[in-house]
């Protein structure tokens, strides 16, 4: 697809790597949680390149330094539910995160996404809003997500996602042109059921053990 300037892709052999195990049928509900995880510290890599830090004074055992901290307030905001297997993975790099959730189903008649859960505070928006969803196929959860998250007043807006559809990431950029998008790998299209191809299946039920439900 043209290159678009929101449109982070992770070239890596270690998300390669991963990736493939992600989309393996055969791969398990544990250890596809644990490849997914380690995607999202690869792609959380790059997503916060831009975070602002500030200048501190540290000992070490020898001597007085300069060493730098994390200095603005950076939101988790994950899309039930599949999204809250990205959030431990992100807490082991920025443990004093906030983690803010949003729950979105899809109405399998139409395919778009249904809000019926919604926790964000009134005013005082975190800087840096981080929403985790390990697959952007239409696009519709995400902009429902980037909307309330605008809505909310925060500043700087990023979308993390294991796998993407093109429809969904031109969607996105469209709506939301601010935003940047960062994920391992941007498949050509959707079939007629709105999943990704080829994809790796539904997310959720994968992370969670629910493909026979």
């Amino acid at each position: 697809m043209d290159a678009m300037p929101g449109l982070h892709l992770l070239d890596h052999p270690l998300a390669k790597h991963h990736l493939t195990h992600v989309r393996s049928r055969d791969t398990q509900p544990g250890e596809f949680r644990r490849h997914v995880g380690e995607l999202v510290k690869l792609l959380a890599f790059d997503a916060t390149r831009d975070l602002r830090v500030r200048e501190t004074t540290v000992i070490t055992p020898l001597c007085e330094t300069t060493g730098h901290v994390i200095d603005e307030r950076v939101g988790l905001v994950p899309i039930l539910r599949a999204g809250l297997g990205m959030v431990d993975p992100l807490l082991t790099l920025l443990p004093e995160a906030e983690v803010w959730h949003l729950g979105l189903y899809r109405d399998e008649q139409t395919a778009r996404p249904v809000e019926y859960y919604r926790k964000l505070p009134e005013g005082n928006p975190v800087e840096t809003a981080i929403v985790l969803d390990p697959m952007l196929a239409t696009g519709g959860s995400a902009l429902l997500a980037l909307d309330a998250l605008k809505k909310w007043g925060v500043a700087r807006l990023k979308l993390l996602a294991v796998i993407a559809s093109a429809p969904g990431v031109e969607t996105v950029a469209q709506e939301f042109p601010e935003a940047s998008i960062h994920v391992c790998v941007v498949d050509p299209e959707l079939n007629d059921r709105k999943f990704i191809v080829p994809g790796l299946g539904d997310a959720g039920d994968r992370s969670f053990n629910t493909l026979g439900e």
